[in-house]
C-alpha cells in the first residue's frame, strides 16, 4: 500500500480502538454536574444553562433516538455519542500528526521510503493513543458533555490548517480556509474553545505564504489573529444580535412597525452588505477581502444554529433557561448576562470598597413596544490595579492566608502576581498538565493547595519525597488506590524530546504548534481569571494544550530514533523508538487510567436523584439548590419519567422573572406552583431587589399583608429614594403565617403524633437584608398553598435560602419537610426529624447505588456518600432511633449500613463516620459485621495516619482536620471496646493511640 493508503488506515484504526475503549468505559445512565441538564435538554430539545450548546444539542438529540424508544438507553447512547465524537478527535489528530512529521522527513512530491514509512505512521499512533488514554480527555468522553465534541471541532480545525498548507499553492487552496471558518462557526454553537485557535492559524498562513519570516510579520500576523479571535468572540457573536435587537428597538419603538420587523430589515442589510463586498472583492482583485468577507459568511452561517433558542423558546418546553424567546433576552442570554463577570485588565483587589456606580440600561419586550430597564451594575472602587487577580472579596481570607497578609493589608502588585503564578498558573494549570503526562496522586479535590490531595505524583520515590514527603511510608493500600496513577515522567520526556525535534526540524510549525499550546491553555486562565475554592477540578478546559502536547509525544518517537541511532548505532532504532514510544505513552497512560476512568458500573448520580424525588409524598414542591441534586432531577423527571408529580424548583433561578413565570404555568404534566403574582410585577427591572428597612413594627405583620406591601405600586405602600424614585420595601423583618389547622391534618402535613403540637399560626425572623423575586415566590407560595402540596427542601439548602424558616424544616433524610409543628425546637436551625419516615424511606425506598461492589468509588460519588447520603440518613437515623431507644429498629439501620457500605475505605471521614454504625452493631448483638468493619477501618486508619505522620516529619505539614477525626476515631473505639470481648483488637487500638499522642502531640 502507498503512504496515503496506510495513513488513513492508521488514523481509521487508532479512532477505532479509542472509541471502542470509550463504548466499553461509558456511563450507562447519566452521571453528576451539567450531564444530567444537557441529556434531558437533547433528548426533549430545551433550552440549556447560559451560552446554551444548540449544535450539541440537535447532535445527541439524534443519539437519543438509537435507545429504541427504551428511556432508561437515552443517557447511554447520548454518552456513546461524546464517545464517537472523541474517537473521530484521535482519527483527526493522528491525521494531524502524519502530515506534520511528513512534512519533516519527506521532500515534496517524494514518496516516503518503508523506515520513513514507519516513522511517519507510528508517530502518529502514538501521538493520537496517548491523548485517547490521558486523563482529562478519557473523562470527557465517556459522558454527555460539551467537551468532547468541542476537541473534535478543535481536531477538524488543526487537521483542515494542515490541509491548507500542504496545498496552499494550488488555485482552489483557499476552500480549505473558508472549510475551517465553517467549523468555526459551528463550533460556537458547541462551545467557543475552539475559537482559541485562531492567532495560531493565522501565524501558520504567515508562514506558509511568506518566503522569509521576520519577528516583525510574526507580530503583525498575531495581533491580526487575535483581532479575527476578538472579531468572531464580540463581532459575530454578540454584536450581529445586538445590532438586529437595537434596530428592531428602533423599529417597534420608533416606527411603531410590528416585533421582528427590524430584525428581518438587519439581516437583509447585513446579506446585502456581506453579498455588495463580495461582489466589489472580486471586481477590484481583492483576493484577501473576498476570502475574509466569505469566510465571515460561513461563521455566520455555522453560528446559524443559535436559531435554535427562540425558535425552541416559544414553545411549551419544562427547561427553558433564560427563556431567549425575544432578540433581546437572546443577546442577554449570549452574554451570560446572570453570570458575574471576572476582571481582566484592571479591577479591584479583595479589600476594595465601591465609590460609584454605574447602571447598565437594557431592554425588556412588553406587549406594545420595548421598555428600558436597569440591568446591571458596574462599579468603580478605591483599590484597583493592572492585572487583577486577587479580585474576589469572597475569597478574602483565602488570599490573605496564601499570600501571607494581614487583615485590613492591601496587596501589592507583587503579590498579586505571586498568586497568579502560584495558584493560578501552578495549582489550576501546570498540575493538571502534570496530571495527564506525569501521574496524579489521587482524585481528591485539592482547592487549597496541601501534600496530600490531587497533586501530580510520578512513581519515582525519591521525587516525590521530595516534593510532597511521606512516600516512603505509603502503605500498600494506599498505592493501590485506582486514582493513583503514576507514568514516571516518560510522556513528559517524550513529548519534550519530540517538541526539541520539532523546533530543530522545523521552527514555524513547531512554533504554531506552541501558540496553540499556549493559546488553548496559558491563554485560558489569563483568561477566566478564577477566584479560588473552585467547587470541582477544572482540568476539562484545557484540554486543546495537552492536544497540543501530545503532537510533541507522537514526535518524540522520532527524537528517540535519532538518539538510538547516532548516539548507539543501534541497527533497528526506528522499530526500537517505536516499541519504546508505545510502551510509554499509550499502553502505560492505558493501563495506569482504565480502573478509574471505566464508569460503565456507576449508578449513583441516577440513584441519588430517585432518591430526592423518593423522599417525597405526592404532588410534592422541592426546592433544590446546587448542580448535584437539580440536573440529575431533571434527567429522571424529563427522560425516564419519574416522579413527574414532584415540581423540582432551582431556588437560585428563581431569582430571575423568566423561570418564576415558567413555574406559575403546567407544563405538560408538571403542576404550576400555587404562586399568585401578576406577571408585570415581577417583570425583569421591576423588582429586582427589594431592600428591608426597618419600619419599628411591633410584634409579627402576617406575610399576606407584606406580599401586598411588598408587589404594591401605590406610593402609599413605597419609599422614596434618594434618587427621588419611589420602592418597595420590606417593613419588619418579623414574620407570622396563620395556620389552617384542619388542612394541615386533612392533608397529612405532619404525622399524627405531633398533630397536638399544630400552633395557631407560624412565628419567624426573615434572614435577609433584601427581598428578591425567590423570597416573593415563596411567600405567595406560603399564602396560597394552605398545605395542600408538600413543601420539602433540599437537607444541604444554605439558610440564607429558606427565608428564616429553619425552624419549620423537619429532617426526613435527604429533605427537609415545611411543616406547622411547634415543639420547643431550635429558631436558628432545622432539629426535628420524622423517624417514622425516615425509617421507612431506608428500609423501603432509597436506593444505594451499588456503593458495596464498586473498586473505585469516584470523588463526586464520594462526596455525596460522605456529606449527605451518610450523615442525613444513616447517621441521622441512627442518632435518633438510640436516643428513643428503637434499638431493634436501628440495628436494622446499621445492618443495612454495613451492608451498603462502600466496597472500599477512602478517608479518615469515613472512619469516623462509621463509629456509630460500628457501635450500633456491637449493641444489636452483630458483633461478627461489627468486628470485620472495625478491623476493615482500623486498617485504614492505620495506613493512612502513618503517612501523615511521615508528611508532617517531612514537610511540618500537618493534615489538622484529618488528625483530629483520627484520634477521636480511636478515642471512640478504645470507649466501645471497653466493655466487650476483644482484648486483642482494644489493645491495637490503644497502642495505635499512643504511637499517634507521641507523634502529634494531641
Amino acid at each position: 500500500m502507498n503512504y496515503n493508503k496506510w495513513n488513513n488506515l492508521t488514523g481509521w484504526v487508532c479512532g477505532l480502538l479509542a472509541t471502542l475503549v470509550y463504548i466499553f468505559t461509558a456511563d450507562r445512565t447519566t452521571s453528576w454536574w451539567d450531564t444530567g441538564e444537557f441529556i434531558a435538554s437533547a433528548y426533549k430539545l430545551q433550552i440549556v444553562h447560559q451560552p446554551g450548546a444548540p449544535l450539541f444539542l440537535m447532535i445527541q438529540n439524534i443519539f437519543s433516538n438509537l435507545a429504541g424508544g427504551d428511556v432508561t438507553r437515552v443517557a447511554f447512547w447520548m454518552n456513546i455519542g461524546s464517545a464517537i465524537c472523541s474517537g473521530f478527535t484521535i482519527v483527526f489528530l493522528c491525521w494531524t500528526i502524519t502530515a506534520l512529521v511528513r512534512k519533516v522527513l519527506i521532500q515534496r512530491g517524494s514518496e516516503p521510503t518503508h523506515t520513513q514509512l514507519l516513522q511517519i505512521i507510528s508517530a502518529g499512533a502514538i501521538g493520537a493513543l496517548a491523548y485517547a488514554f490521558t486523563d482529562t480527555f478519557w473523562y470527557s468522553a465517556v459522558e454527555s458533555e460539551v467537551y468532547a465534541m468541542s476537541s473534535l471541532c478543535t481536531a477538524v480545525v488543526l487537521w483542515l490548517a494542515v490541509k491548507w498548507m500542504h496545498r496552499a499553492d494550488q488555485p482552489d487552496a483557499n476552500r480549505w480556509l473558508l472549510l475551517i471558518a465553517y467549523v468555526m462557526g459551528l463550533s460556537i454553537g458547541v462551545h467557543l474553545l475552539n475559537l482559541l485557535t485562531i492567532p495560531a492559524i493565522a501565524l501558520l498562513v504567515y508562514f506558509q505564504l511568506s518566503q522569509k519570516a521576520h519577528w516583525k510579520g510574526v507580530l503583525k500576523t498575531l495581533l491580526i489573529g487575535v483581532a479575527v479571535l476578538g472579531f468572531i468572540l464580540w463581532g459575530v457573536i454578540q454584536y450581529t444580535v445586538k445590532l438586529a435587537a437595537y434596530v428592531d428597538l428602533t423599529f417597534v419603538n420608533t416606527f411603531h412597525l410590528p416585533f421582528g420587523s427590524g430584525i428581518v430589515f438587519f439581516f437583509m442589510l447585513l446579506a446585502t452588505v456581506l453579498i455588495y463586498g463580495l461582489i466589489v472583492s472580486k471586481q477590484r482583485n481583492k483576493p484577501i477581502w473576498n476570502i475574509a468577507i466569505l469566510g465571515t459568511c460561513f461563521v455566520l452561517f455555522g453560528y446559524s444554529s443559535y436559531t435554535f433558542l427562540p425558535v425552541r423558546a416559544q414553545t411549551e418546553i419544562a427547561l427553558n433557561n433564560n427563556n431567549p424567546d425575544d432578540v433581546f433576552s437572546l443577546y442577554g442570554y449570549i452574554t451570560r448576562e446572570q453570570y458575574p463577570s471576572e476582571p481582566l485588565l484592571k479591577g479591584p483587589t479583595y479589600n476594595a470598597n465601591a465609590i460609584d456606580v454605574n447602571e447598565q440600561t437594557f431592554y425588556r419586550k412588553d406587549p406594545a413596544q420595548y421598555t428600558a430597564i436597569s440591568s446591571g451594575r458596574s462599579y468603580q472602587y478605591d483599590k484597583e490595579m493592572l492585572f487583577p487577580r486577587v479580585w474576589s472579596e469572597r475569597h478574602a481570607s483565602y488570599y490573605q492566608n496564601y499570600l501571607g497578609l494581614a487583615d485590613g493589608q492591601t496587596p501589592t502588585q507583587a503579590d498579586n502576581l505571586s498568586f497568579f503564578l502560584g495558584y493560578q498558573l501552578n495549582h489550576m494549570y501546570w498540575r493538571y498538565f502534570m496530571w495527564n503526562f506525569v501521574g496524579r496522586q489521587n482524585d481528591t479535590p485539592n482547592p487549597m493547595v496541601s501534600s496530600f490531595n490531587g497533586n501530580w505524583l510520578s512513581g519515582i520515590t525519591p521525587i516525590d519525597e521530595a516534593r510532597l514527603g511521606g512516600q516512603q511510608a505509603l502503605d500498600t493500600f494506599l498505592k493501590k488506590d485506582p486514582s493513583r496513577n503514576t507514568y514516571f515522567f516518560l510522556p513528559l520526556l517524550i513529548g519534550v524530546a519530540g517538541l526539541i525535534w520539532h523546533f530543530r526540524k522545523s521552527k514555524r510549525d513547531a512554533l504554531v504548534i506552541t501558540l496553540l499550546f499556549f493559546f488553548t491553555g496559558i491563554a485560558i486562565v489569563l483568561y477566566l481569571n478564577q477566584s479560588p475554592l473552585q467547587p470541582r477540578e477544572r482540568d476539562y478546559a484545557y484540554a486543546g494544550s495537552f492536544y497540543m502536547f501530545s503532537i510533541w509525544i507522537g514526535m518524540g518517537a522520532l527524537a528517540i530514533t535519532e538518539v538510538l541511532r547516532k548516539r548507539m548505532a543501534l541497527r533497528w532504532a526506528a522499530g526500537s523508538a517505536v516499541v519504546i514510544g508505545i510502551l510509554a505513552a499509550p499502553i502505560l497512560l492505558m493501563v495506569e487510567n482504565w480502573d478509574d476512568h471505566d464508569r460503565s458500573d456507576r449508578i449513583m448520580a441516577k440513584h441519588m436523584a430517585y432518591n430526592y424525588l423518593e423522599s417525597c409524598a405526592p404532588n410534592a414542591i422541592l426546592f433544590t439548590y446546587t448542580d448535584n441534586d437539580t440536573f440529575p432531577l431533571w434527567y429522571l423527571q424529563e427522560v425516564e419519567q419519574i416522579r413527574r408529580d414532584v415540581r423540582v424548583v432551582n431556588i437560585g433561578y428563581l431569582q430571575s422573572d423568566w423561570y418564576l413565570k415558567q413555574l406559575v404555568q403546567d407544563q405538560a404534566d408538571l403542576k404550576a406552583l400555587p404562586i399568585d403574582i401578576e406577571p408585570q410585577k415581577i417583570a425583569k427591572g421591576v423588582r429586582d431587589g427589594l431592600m428591608f428597612v426597618d419600619m419599628q413594627i411591633d410584634g409579627h405583620v402576617d406575610v399576606k399583608t407584606l406580599l401586598d406591601i411588598l408587589l404594591s405600586d401605590d406610593r402609599s405602600n413605597q419609599v422614596q429614594m434618594q434618587s427621588g424614585t419611589y420602592a418597595n420595601v420590606l417593613p419588619t423583618k418579623n414574620f407570622q403565617l396563620a395556620i389552617d389547622k384542619d388542612a394541615v391534618i386533612a392533608n397529612n402535613v405532619v404525622p399524627k403524633a405531633w398533630e397536638d403540637s399544630i400552633p395557631d399560626q407560624l412565628e419567624w425572623t426573615y434572614n435577609k437584608n433584601y427581598v428578591s423575586r425567590a423570597e416573593l415566590g415563596l411567600m405567595s407560595l406560603l399564602v396560597n398553598n394552605n398545605w395542600e402540596r408538600p413543601v420539602y427542601f433540599f437537607s444541604r439548602m444554605p439558610e440564607e435560602h429558606t427565608m428564616g424558616l429553619d425552624k419549620y424544616l423537619v429532617s426526613e433524610g435527604l429533605v427537609h419537610r415545611l411543616m406547622p409543628v411547634e415543639r420547643g425546637q431550635s429558631v436558628e436551625q432545622p432539629t426535628l426529624v420524622n423517624i417514622d419516615t425516615l425509617y421507612e424511606n431506608i428500609t423501603k425506598k432509597l436506593q444505594w447505588g451499588n456503593l458495596n461492589t464498586l473498586a473505585h468509588l469516584d470523588t463526586d460519588s464520594r462526596f455525596i456518600y460522605e456529606n449527605f447520603l451518610y450523615p442525613d440518613v444513616l447517621h441521622l437515623a441512627l442518632q435518633e432511633l438510640r436516643q428513643q431507644h428503637a434499638m431493634d429498629k436501628a440495628g436494622r439501620v446499621a445492618a443495612i449500613a454495613y451492608r451498603e457500605r462502600p466496597m472500599q475505605v477512602h478517608n479518615l471521614s469515613q472512619v469516623y463516620q462509621n463509629t456509630l454504625v460500628i457501635d450500633t452493631l456491637y449493641k444489636t448483638k452483630q458483633a461478627d459485621e461489627a468486628n470485620t468493619m472495625l478491623q476493615q477501618n482500623l486498617a485504614f486508619l492505620a495506613a493512612d495516619m502513618d503517612y501523615k505522620a511521615a508528611v508532617y516529619v517531612d514537610k511540618q505539614e500537618p493534615d489538622v482536620r484529618n488528625i483530629r477525626l483520627g484520634m477521636t476515631t480511636l478515642a471512640m473505639y478504645t470507649e466501645m471496646l471497653q466493655d466487650e470481648k476483644y482484648p486483642k483488637l482494644l489493645a491495637e487500638v490503644q497502642a495505635l493511640d499512643e504511637k499517634y499522642q507521641r507523634i502529634f502531640g494531641q
